[in-house]
């Protein structure tokens, strides 16, 4: 798991790199794809339950699951995109919101609270923890600075399968839910509003997008339980 984290990370840096004012989110795609089978590995989500690209391109307003297009970034706009790769039978899933060009205060600080509420998850998923203890970590940050955390989706278990139990919500009380022992590996993964925290669904089954049309970010990263504490697998 530490190969395909590691893949998933350098991808993704790629990503951020080519991600620009003029570059349409089908480009970045075809760049994830090619980037895999340089390394023999396969995308994670493209197919997965029908999804068609190898990438979740998610700009401004979407939440998740946004479909690649050939819209061109403009400047200040922010895109979110959640990336995964399967190696050797093991799979690394991971997060990133991408600032183009240069963008306004809200969103600079919607990226930074996101970014900072993913480590204060994992800083709490120590061995002998809860999961929940993960998801108030989060959910007690993002609120403090005054955003929301979003509900309708959630982190997640992964290994073997792309998705595998416990869920990782990024809410909730503290002291609930799965104990975090040793060899368990997370998917967590904030998704936090500048608005409110609904989201809805658009016509093509897939993409979420908040519910006022105010902006979204995402970061994520998969985290080994270990006895000296978290270890990041999504680091490049």
């Amino acid at each position: 798991m530490r190969d395909s984290g590691r893949i998933v990370a350098e991808i993704l840096q790629i990503l951020q790199e080519k991600a620009a004012v003029g570059v349409t989110t089908r480009e970045l795609d075809f760049v994830a794809e090619a980037e895999c089978l340089k390394r023999k590995a396969k995308p994670a989500f493209k197919g997965y339950g029908g999804f068609p690209y190898s990438i979740c391109a998610s700009p401004n307003h979407k939440v998740v699951h946004g479909f690649a297009d050939d819209q061109p970034l403009q400047d200040g706009d922010i895109l979110s995109v959640d990336f995964g790769v399967q190696y050797h039978g093991y799979f690394g899933d991971a997060a990133i919101t991408i600032p183009i060009g240069r963008i306004d205060d809200e969103k600079k600080c919607l990226n930074e609270v996101t970014r900072e509420s993913l480590a204060q998850g994992i800083a709490a998923a120590q061995p002998g923890k809860r999961i929940s203890d993960i998801s108030w970590a989060v959910q007690s940050y993002v609120e403090s600075r005054g955003f929301s955390v979003v509900r309708d989706f959630v982190g997640h278990g992964i290994g073997q399968k792309l998705h595998e139990a416990p869920q990782v919500p990024n809410f909730g009380q503290p002291g609930h839910g799965s104990r975090l022992k040793p060899g368990m590996v997370l998917a967590i993964e904030p998704m936090v509003n500048a608005g409110c925290a609904e989201v809805k669904i658009l016509a093509d089954g897939w993409t979420a997008v908040t519910a006022d049309g105010r902006p979204s970010s995402h970061f994520e990263h998969t985290v080994a339980i270990t006895t000296d504490g978290p270890v990041i697998l999504t680091l490049p």
